[in-house]
């Protein structure tokens, strides 16, 4: 009898592959747009994954990495005061303009670092010496910086070449392979001192200190004790999936509540499912009313409800294993030049495909209910009416 319900599927091409295509887009569109979502939500965290510190010590109030609310010069030696900490160092964060020889303006997002233990440097230099920042004027610059700014179109930055930032000379002494930043500049180290030149004058500079736990300490105990003795928030670096407390589940989740990008991609993703779910409840009841005289004709010989309803339940998830297989086929192409070019943002999680993959055998599922509800109805006698 299964074997006989696919015969029946196939043999109606133009109903089959229209039970594909819709299955096709709605996998694409829901896969697409959820990796899309997740890469976006990944840039909000770069500045976490570039500089990875396992203790971010911040202003009370401040609730993710890039609302920054400076610190006084003095709370880094109260940080280092602090009997659980191995060692505390300065960061400066913060979006400058830089001209270029031609006249141009680009954004970056500038790090400061400590000069003497290079605490928060980048993690992998491409090119150049971490410690040749300690010379006059030098900046190390991301992958990104090495496009964004060329003076030329389809050039690129090199060793050595100079730009300004707040009309003070920056020479390139090193390229970084970074993680971009969700405000699309691309990041620029220099030492703490060095970025406080760069930066606009005011009367707190610090925007962050970044701190280790002694041996024995665990970072959760050590970011502990730096909130009781000092007041200030320490936040842990340790990845999305520790929540509450790590910083980066702070930071994702202030998006999340904070803008509308969870409701943009959250209605595209409604809508793959909406119309996935109207493509396959139509066609397939078209299918199974088109079909009701043979299946009649099964039940008049002895077919009972039930095997004409696994019949029709097998034709509707043959067809949903078909179209997420092919959805997700075009997702994974789409995702080729989106990871070599990095735009759009692209991150598929591991729970993505099995949550998709229940999503369209839900729509099956639901799809196949009219045409069991027909089945269940049907008299074998109407079949021979006529």
């Amino acid at each position: 009898m299964l074997r006989l319900s696919l015969k029946m599927l196939f043999g109606d091409t133009a109903k089959f592959l229209m039970l594909v295509a819709g299955l096709v887009f709605a996998t694409f569109l829901m896969a697409q747009q959820s990796a899309v979502f997740c890469g976006l939500m990944s840039w909000t965290t770069a500045t976490l994954k570039n500089v990875p510190a396992p203790i971010w010590v911040v202003e009370a109030k401040v609730e993710q990495v890039n609302e920054t609310n400076p610190l006084l010069d003095t709370d880094v030696a109260r940080v280092r005061s602090v009997d659980s900490v191995a060692w505390a160092a300065p960061i400066y964060s913060g979006i400058l303009r830089v001209r270029l020889g031609n006249g141009n303006f680009k954004i970056i997002q500038l790090m400061g670092i400590d000069a003497t233990t290079f605490a928060g440097a980048p993690v992998k230099l491409k090119e150049g010496d971490i410690r040749d920042l300690r010379l006059p004027h030098a900046v190390i610059i991301d992958d990104l910086a090495v496009k964004r700014l060329a003076e030329v179109k389809g050039g690129a930055v090199k060793m050595g070449d100079m730009f300004e930032i707040n009309d003070q000379e920056a020479r390139v002494v090193g390229i970084a392979d970074t993680v971009q930043s969700f405000t699309g500049g691309p990041y620029v180290w220099t030492t703490y001192e060095r970025a406080l030149q760069y930066a606009p004058p005011q009367r707190k500079m610090l925007s962050a200190v970044i701190a280790a736990p002694r041996e024995g300490v665990t970072e959760g105990q050590c970011a502990a004790d730096i909130q009781k003795e000092t007041g200030l928030k320490a936040y842990l670096n340790r990845g999305f999936e520790h929540g509450e407390g790590d910083f980066n589940y702070s930071t994702v989740w202030w998006y999340v509540k904070n803008t509308g990008i969870p409701f943009s991609f959250g209605i595209t993703v409604v809508i793959g499912f909406i119309v996935g779910m109207a493509i396959s409840c139509q066609t397939f009841y078209s299918f199974v009313l088109e079909n009701m005289k043979h299946l009649g004709a099964l039940k008049a010989m002895g077919a009972s409800t039930w095997t004409l309803c696994l019949m029709l339940l097998t034709q509707a998830f043959t067809v949903g294993f078909i179209g997420y297989g092919i959805g997700l086929f075009f997702t994974a192409r789409f995702a080729i030049p989106a990871l070599k070019n990095e735009q759009p943002p692209f991150f598929m999680p591991e729970i993505v495909p099995p949550a998709v993959f229940v999503v369209i055998l839900l729509i099956c599922g639901l799809s196949s209910l009219l045409g069991i509800w027909r089945v269940a109805r049907l008299e074998p006698a109407m079949v021979f009416r006529g």
